[in-house]
Parts: C-alpha cells; structure tokens; sequence
C-alpha cells in the first residue's frame, strides 16, 4: 500500500507531537487522526480501520504500568486491528521499544526524529504489513553496519535493532561489555550509520592517559604550556569537531579528570592547556567500558551526573558465550579471513572442531576466538580445521581458575599444552617444540621438569 492511500492514527499525550506529525502527513497520508487519551483506542478501531498507528510508549494515565506503551500494543492486537503499530519512545526506552517488536509492533521511532525517518518507516510498516518487506536477517545488518560485526543470535539481533534506531540521532551512548566482546566495532557501526558519517570518527583509549595527558591529549594545548610543548596542539575534542568522539575504558578514569570531562561536555568547549580562550566544540559522544554500571554508580569511583551525561543509551554488548552458534558465525568469518591472508586455502571446521568451539567458554570472548583461529589457520597442515588444531589461549585459562596459587596454575597450563601439542604431533620432538616456539633442548628440559 502507498502512503499516500493510507489512513493514519496517532495516540500521544503531548498535544505538540499530535500537531507536528498532523502536519507532516497531511500531505503525504489520505487521512491522520490524533488522539490523546490511550483509553479511547476501543472506540476509535471501532468506528473506523487504520492502516498504521503511531503509539507513544509513557502516557500520564491511570494504568500507570511504567510501559503504558506495551499495555496498549496488546490492546490493539486484542481489539483485532490489522494496523501495523510503530512506537513512539524517548531515548532512555530503548530496551521497552526493542521488547515492543517481539510484542508485535512493526517498528520504532526515537524522539525527536527526523521527518525523512519518520516516513520512510511509516512507508515499510506499510510495505511489511503486505508482506513485501523481509525480516532483518544478517545480510541486511551487513548493509546497514558492514561486515565486520556478525551475528544471528536474537541478543545480537536487538542490539542491531539499537543501532539501527539510535545511530542517526546525537544521544550519546554508554557501551558496556567485557573485554574482547566487539564495544570498539559497535560504536564505530554507530558512527557509520549517523548524520556524521562523513565527519571525523576520533578513538581515544583514555584509561590508559596519565593525570598529567589527559587534559592536553583531550583539550589541547599552547606552545610552551609545559616543559614539552614545543607546538601548538589541537586536542581530540577539536579534532572530532563535526563527528564522533569515542572514548574507551571510561571507567577507568580518575575522579579528576571525571571532573575536568563533565566540564567540557556541560559546556561544549574545550580550553587548551596555557590559554583561557574557550573552543566551542560539537561532537556525538560514545563511550565504552568493561566495567560494570552497578559498579560505576558507586559515586566513590565515579560521579553519578557525568554517567547520566554520558549514557543517555546504553548498549549491553553480550559475552560470546552467550551468543550461540554465532560462535561458529564467527569462527568461519576469520577462518576465511586468515586464510587469504596466509595464501592458504579456505579451512573448514570438521564437526568435533565445531563441538569444541561451541562448548569451550571463552574468557577473552571474541578477541580469544580470532587468536586461536588465525593461529590454527598457520599451524594447520591440512585443508580442514580439527578439534586438535584448536588450542585456547593459556593466558586467558589461567584467569579463570581462582582456587590455586598463580605458579600452579601456570605450572598445569604449560604442562598441559606441552602434553596437547606432543600429542598431536604423535610424539615427535621436533615438530612440537617448533610448535610451541621452543629448541628441542629447552622442551626436553620442561619433559624432564613435569616428569612426561
């Protein structure tokens, strides 16, 4: 159905978005009725069919529920509407508008929105509501992130769907998620998908800034500010002026330079170091952490107004062992990846290969993973990817065991992996110690210290 034919209700207690969308659609759509009080929505399918709804998701009315929106999605299917329903929801109901999809609605839309947004989703409800539009799928995350950040999981589903929604607005958004899980790949698929995109796309790992480079690597400085300034120098804010500043490991900043931060972003300017001549600046901020929000609130550590600042979406980037057979996704993705690399040909998994991929737990999640696959690719000698060619990392074992002294548990790794590697070269010296990088002597040493 084309827009232009057809009939369009929106419920919102804010009498100014009743009359922004009106007069938006009233030149694109047959007909628009507003509406809003949610519990005249019986009486309104009744009298009339509507071939889209655009519900608001918070209204200040007697259910009182805290996600009005979700009570009344399932009223409208309950009233036997074939309306596709598009939620209205503000920045911080990302997660109730990602549940709303699996309740049945047909899309999202933040507020504020742009026009041409708004329309062109109301056109694909339409067009899905045919039947004619397919359901997001792992090509079409391709098309709208790129390929490097995979995933069929329904956990990674919503988190494209977030992607999707929040990119082309300027919420600044908090990515939390452990180490190794994909937070850098996220925020730069956020960056691609914005209205900046063609604008300055500027990382810094700011958790690993000393007291005293913090404010001249963020801010700037003057030429003979300190003993080292021996040039101007425009700080990361001003070079992301126009496009996204991302800063990694914020949690890991001092209660200082938190200060010096929220000052800067209250504001919108900077001040370079040895001047008081403020820079005024317009960036879209994403930041990233492997530390835990209940841990950030603890205002002993961080200040609670500059994670409010900071985190007006947050994304939880899920640990790969939770995501399934993604890890098989993924697995195949580097397996082709470093076999182009290494002009080998492309390597398949045999089935124990997949077994053992699917039940080990990876500590260092997707980072761990691309190791032990490039690493496999290279000590491979066939054309196939076994079980035995699998080797984790020891370091990232050794982090998982909690009871034993240190020694020990890098005493058992390494005789471990030394037992695995002479095994999988059935016995021969040579071979395994070429393997784990060592002479022949070195190996017979460690043969002899572990009695093997």
């Amino acid at each position: 159905m084309l827009l232009k034919n057809a009939t369009i209700l929106v419920i919102d207690d804010d009498v100014d978005v009743l009359t922004a969308v009106r007069l938006l659609l009233k030149t694109e759509a047959k007909e628009v009725v507003t509406e809003k009080n949610p519990e005249n929505l019986r009486w309104l399918l009744s009298k009339q069919q509507f071939d889209v709804i655009l519900l608001d998701m918070n209204f200040n009315s007697s259910i009182n529920t805290g996600n009005e929106g979700l009570f009344w999605l399932k009223k409208v299917k309950e009233f036997k509407s074939e309306a596709a329903v598009i939620m209205i929801t503000a920045y911080g109901d990302i997660d109730l508008a990602v549940r709303s999809l699996k309740e049945g609605a047909a899309d999202f839309v933040v507020k504020p929105w742009h026009n041409e947004k708004l329309i062109i989703t109301i056109k694909d409800a339409l067009k899905k509501k045919e039947g004619k539009m397919a359901s997001l799928t792992t090509r079409s995350i391709d098309s709208i992130i790129g390929t490097e950040l995979l995933g069929e999981s329904e956990i990674m589903a919503d988190i494209f769907y977030k992607i999707e929604k929040i990119a082309p607005t300027d919420a600044n958004i908090l990515i939390l998620g452990e180490n190794g899980t994909g937070k850098d790949l996220i925020a730069k698929a956020i960056h691609q998908q914005s209205l900046r995109a063609r604008k300055a796309y500027v990382k810094v790992d700011v958790g690993a800034l000393t007291e005293t480079l913090f404010e001249s690597e963020l801010f700037g400085h003057k030429k003979g500010a300190f003993t080292d300034a021996r040039e101007d120098r425009v700080g990361r804010f001003e070079a992301a002026n126009g496009g996204t500043l991302f800063l990694d490991e914020i949690g890991n900043i001092s209660l200082h330079q938190q200060a010096k931060l929220l000052s800067v972003l209250q504001n919108r300017q900077v001040i370079r170091l040895g001047t008081n001549d403020p820079v005024p600046v317009d960036i879209r901020l994403i930041c990233a952490t492997n530390v835990p929000l209940t841990e950030l609130a603890n205002e002993n550590r961080f200040r609670k107004d500059l994670i409010y600042r900071i985190n007006t979406v947050e994304i939880m980037v899920p640990p790969l062992r939770k995501r399934g057979n993604d890890i098989i996704l993924l697995a195949k993705y580097f397996s082709q990846l470093y076999s182009n690399k290494y002009l080998k040909p492309v390597m398949q998994f045999d089935d124990k290969a997949i077994e053992k991929l699917l039940n080990y737990h990876f500590p260092g999640n997707i980072r761990e993973l691309q190791y032990t696959i490039e690493r496999a690719v290279i000590m491979s000698d066939g054309n196939d990817l076994q079980a035995t060619d699998l080797i984790f990392s020891p370091i990232e074992s050794n982090t998982t065991r909690e009871k034993e002294p240190d020694e020990l548990n890098l005493s058992a790794v390494e005789k471990n992996t030394i037992l695995h590697v002479i095994e999988k070269h059935n016995g021969n010296i040579t071979r395994a110690a070429k393997e784990l990088g060592l002479t022949r002597t070195a190996l017979y040493r460690r043969l002899s210290k572990y009695d093997i």
